[in-house]
């Protein structure tokens, strides 16, 4: 973390750089002062008096110098300071929030960001890490893991590319119109996250969508067909899964289609967290038929909680990490879920590098009203 200290330590007598005689100015007035050395005291000096003896005038030109009471009169120490760390360099943390009538939340970090400035790294160096980041999953976990009931986790289904694309629209819809903002309740109380409504807008107060903002008036941005189609994909490749793992083959388990017109884009800081709770606000009909829940998940890991029952003692965890896709409905689209905690610095270097997405994690829910 600290940097090397070359060409900053403390000045020694060794090494003081050798002393140079000073310069007489030349011209009439040097002239004059020879002239006087060689001619002696003159009667009109004020620092001699020419009544004093040769002993007396001695004594008045040489006087003993004051001793050095410590090495500290020869040397004045320097402090050092820290060398700040290899990709970051840090300052006091400001205001990321943003409510009714304050500025727009930007999850991303700009070159001018006066909060944090990263350091580029090169091509090479990214492309390393993007090629072992797929061979560490091909070491690792399953493409697809089974959670529970109508419950599907997807590793990495989101691509690079796909990741930074997503990242960057959300960036640009979120300092716009309708973009992120820190929701809240009547009773002061905030959630510890920024919310951006996409299609409709999810009052969490009413709990209830509508078509503006109660606050500012504002209408929510479209879903970016990209997005869309990602869902889709998504669901159908669980439904590809799923028929694969159904033993007997008469016993298979599909996830219903869905054509998301609501996406809660929500963004958490290193502190953010989410409670236990239940996306139960949509129509019957969409609750009743099961339509899922579709999570995007990016930049940094988040600890997930899931469980029939609102007990975070009772709840089953899951790391939902950059790139994943979490779907639950069917018999899973009432549990209970929520974010118990962000783990600091563990979205990969190239999203950030390329992205320059802020330390957190961005999470898009999709659903049909």
């Amino acid at each position: 973390m600290v940097g090397g200290g070359g060409g900053h330590g403390v000045r020694t007598p060794a090494n003081f750089p050798p002393r140079q005689k000073a310069r007489l100015p030349r011209g009439p007035a040097h002239e004059k002062s020879l002239e006087q050395q060689k001619k002696g005291p003159s009667s009109s000096s004020p620092s001699v008096s020419s009544n004093k003896s040769p002993l007396q005038l001695a004594a008045a030109i040489v006087q003993p110098q004051k001793p050095l009471e410590s090495p500290q009169h020869m040397v004045t120490p320097v402090r050092l300071q820290e060398a700040p760390g290899p990709r970051t360099i840090p300052c006091s943390s400001g205001s990321v929030g943003s409510g009714s009538g304050a500025a727009p939340f930007d999850i991303c970090i700009k070159r001018d960001d006066k909060c944090s400035i990263k350091l580029s790294r090169s091509l090479l160096e990214i492309n390393r890490e993007k090629r072992r980041e797929r061979e560490q999953l091909s070491k690792e976990a399953a493409p697809l893991q089974y959670l529970r009931p109508g419950m599907v986790l997807l590793k990495k289904f989101l691509k690079h590319d796909d990741q930074v694309d997503i990242i960057r629209r959300c960036q640009k819809l979120g300092i716009g119109s309708g973009g992120f903002y820190t929701p809240g309740y009547r009773d002061s109380g905030k959630l510890s996250l920024q919310m951006m409504c996409l299609g409709k807008n999810w009052d969490p107060n009413s709990r209830s969508y509508g078509d503006t903002r109660p606050f500012d008036g504002a209408q929510p941005p479209s879903i970016p067909e990209v997005f869309s189609k990602i869902v889709k994909d998504a669901i159908q490749a669980s439904n590809e899964f799923l028929r694969q793992k159904a033993r007997p083959a008469n016993d298979v388990e599909e996830l219903p289609p869905l054509s998301p017109d609501i996406c809660l884009v929500n963004f958490y800081t290193s502190s953010g967290k989410l409670a236990l709770h239940r996306d139960k606000d949509e129509t019957k009909p969409s609750l009743h038929k099961g339509l899922p829940v579709v999570s995007f998940s990016l930049g940094d890991t988040a600890e997930f909680l899931y469980g029939d029952v609102n007990d975070v003692d009772k709840a089953s965890k899951v790391d939902l990490e950059s790139g994943d896709v979490l779907i639950f409905g069917g018999k899973s689209r009432l549990i209970f879920h929520g974010v118990s905690r962000i783990k600091p610095k563990t979205a990969p270097n190239w999203l950030t590098d390329e992205a320059k997405l802020r330390p957190g994690r961005l999470n898009l829910t999709f659903r049909q009203h």
